[in-house]
């Protein structure tokens, strides 16, 4: 693992340490997923399938999962599996409806009435990865506040399997959670089928979830594109930056951090302590766990991307933290609390020694679909709020105009906007002549 110090590094160094493994947004990266949007909306499903045996290598007859394989997937799944996703869904719904926005009725002035109204985005789709893994958490938190914002439909697709199957998992904590239609498409080209519709996918008007550096580039063109769709954050690789003082458990710090190595190679994780006895100790006990990891290769390879950082004291970790910006930020420090008014910038942040990150990937009731890449500076995770719109009414009586009208004039007529003015100054003469 990469060792530093950050106070012995100069500018361009600690510019270096926070350094993200290369996002490729490469000519051919860009040029490829171009092609491949142009592709769809050009030919509609027959692209879709052609696409579907090059890239995932399974012959697609039907693109929309039936009834029948709902069916059967509920049949094949565990009753362990299908309860604890009823119980992660629950916990995620609980809290995803008290952190939901309300709706606003405020009299700002005599006769003035300023609202808020909610409207939820009509039709929503859903991306949920299975690369190298299925995640139907990903289905959970991106379903969950889909149907608790209301949204008239909801699409989801997700890769199929080389036998032209979508993971059972996925498809009971799709269906079980309010979505309403689900296609067995991954890649570009799924985000091409849902921002600009096919004979088969309807046309979204916003586009959410995680996914790999083909994924992100067509969202990033989706949204640029006024004909395309609406999308939830820029994402990238997934991530994870523990700070850890002297007393922390280093087994539980190196678990925490090659939960997020094994997500794939482009993913990293950073470890920022003021104790070098902290460090060597947890260096020791990561590759000592990652041996035993199945997906042990995937992880050595995030492995070469990681930083194990000395600072000076945790309020230092604190300002390196900020810096950076992580998807998930862990405090493994006594009084992990304490710190928390000093985080500024983050995903979604981990208290104390008891509190792994894999709790909010799957059941505390957090989201688990978060800005990465640095974007946790400008950007929030996906929640309610993602899903709905917010729309504001006004209703002025005459006495409400008489009361603001003279503030909106000298304001308009300051911007030498006149129009703006005299729609305003001729309803007060109107009042003025009807008194």
């Amino acid at each position: 693992m990469n060792r530093l110090d950050w106070n012995s590094l100069d500018g361009a160094g600690q510019r270096a340490a926070l350094a993200r493994p290369a996002q490729s947004r490469a000519d051919s990266l860009r040029s490829g997923v171009e092609q491949i949007i142009a592709r769809v909306r050009a030919d509609g499903d027959d692209a879709l399938r052609e696409l579907s045996a090059r890239f995932d290598r399974c012959t697609l007859e039907a693109i929309e999962v039936t009834e029948e394989e709902f069916r059967a997937a509920e049949a094949t799944l565990a009753p362990a599996l299908k309860a604890a996703i009823d119980e992660a869904a629950a916990r995620i719904e609980a809290f995803h409806r008290a952190a939901a926005p309300m709706p606003v009725t405020l009299d700002t002035a005599t006769g003035v009435r300023v609202e808020r109204v909610l409207r939820p985005v009509g039709r929503v789709g859903l991306y949920v990865p299975a690369g190298s893994a299925p995640l139907p958490s990903t289905a959970l938190m991106l379903g969950v506040p889909a149907r608790i914002a209301g949204c008239r439909e909801v699409v989801l697709c997700s890769p199929a399997r080389a036998d032209g199957g979508c993971d059972e998992a996925v498809l009971y904590a799709a269906r079980s959670n309010g979505v309403h239609k689900v296609f067995k498409l991954g890649g570009a080209q799924a985000i091409a089928a849902m921002a600009y519709g096919t004979a088969s996918v309807p046309k979204c008007d916003k586009l959410f979830g995680p996914g790999n550096a083909w994924v992100t580039e067509a969202k990033l063109q989706v949204s640029a594109d006024p004909d395309g769709a609406a999308i939830d954050m820029p994402a990238g690789p997934s991530e994870v930056l523990v700070i850890a003082d002297a007393a922390a458990n280093p087994a539980f710090v190196a678990a925490d951090l090659l939960s997020q190595a094994e997500h794939g190679p482009d993913s990293q994780v950073i470890l920022l302590s003021p104790s070098a006895t902290m460090l060597d100790a947890v260096e020791a006990e990561v590759l000592r766990q990652c041996a035993a990891l199945p997906r042990a290769e995937i992880a050595e390879q995030a492995l070469a991307q990681s930083r194990l950082i000395a600072v000076a004291s945790l309020a230092q970790a604190v300002e390196v933290s900020n810096r950076y910006a992580p998807e998930h930020l862990i405090l493994q420090v006594n009084e992990a609390r304490e710190l928390l008014d000093g985080i500024e910038s983050a995903g979604s942040v981990f208290l104390g020694a008891w509190t792994p990150e894999s709790v909010g990937d799957y059941c505390s009731g957090s989201n688990h679909v978060l800005p990465t890449y640095g974007y946790a500076r400008s950007y929030s995770g996906v929640s309610v709020a993602s899903y709905q719109k917010q729309i504001t009414v006004q209703e002025v009586s005459p006495d409400g105009l008489r009361a603001i009208g003279p503030c909106t004039a000298t304001l308009a007529a300051a911007e030498q906007l006149e129009a703006h003015r005299r729609a305003v100054t001729l309803r007060l003469a109107a009042l003025e002549d009807a008194a």
